[in-house]
């Protein structure tokens, strides 16, 4: 079973603050398995958004959440359509703002197969 989105949103929260980050809910969801979005600001202007990633990377026996990237380093207008697009089929996710220059282990981030 997999953790619901509203308390993986908030260990999210509190580990990018312990991590001298900054981060915000911009957009609640639904709360037990609305799709979680994380935007990520960097201070050259420039965001990165993750997505959740396909179902083959899930595992029914740990319960993670597992993202993948769906735009790196690309203008702020290209992360509102992607995010806009999402939204047109699932208004119930959520969006998390980042302002943190890595990542690190704060969540998984997958990599497609590209054999």
């Amino acid at each position: 079973m997999r953790i619901r989105s509203d308390i993986f949103v908030s260990a999210l929260i509190r580990r990018v603050f312990s991590a001298g980050g900054f981060a915000a809910v911009v957009q609640k969801g639904a709360e037990e398995a609305g799709a979680i979005f994380i935007r990520q600001r960097f201070r050259d202007g420039l965001e990165s958004v993750y997505g959740p990633a396909p179902q083959t990377f899930a595992r029914d026996d740990d319960g993670a959440r597992r993202f993948e990237a769906r735009l790196a380093q690309a203008e702020a207008s290209a992360v509102d359509a992607v995010i806009a697009r999402e939204a047109r089929f699932d208004s119930d996710l959520w969006v998390i703002e980042l302002e943190l220059d890595a990542i690190g282990d704060l969540f998984e981030i997958v990599k497609p197969d590209t054999n």
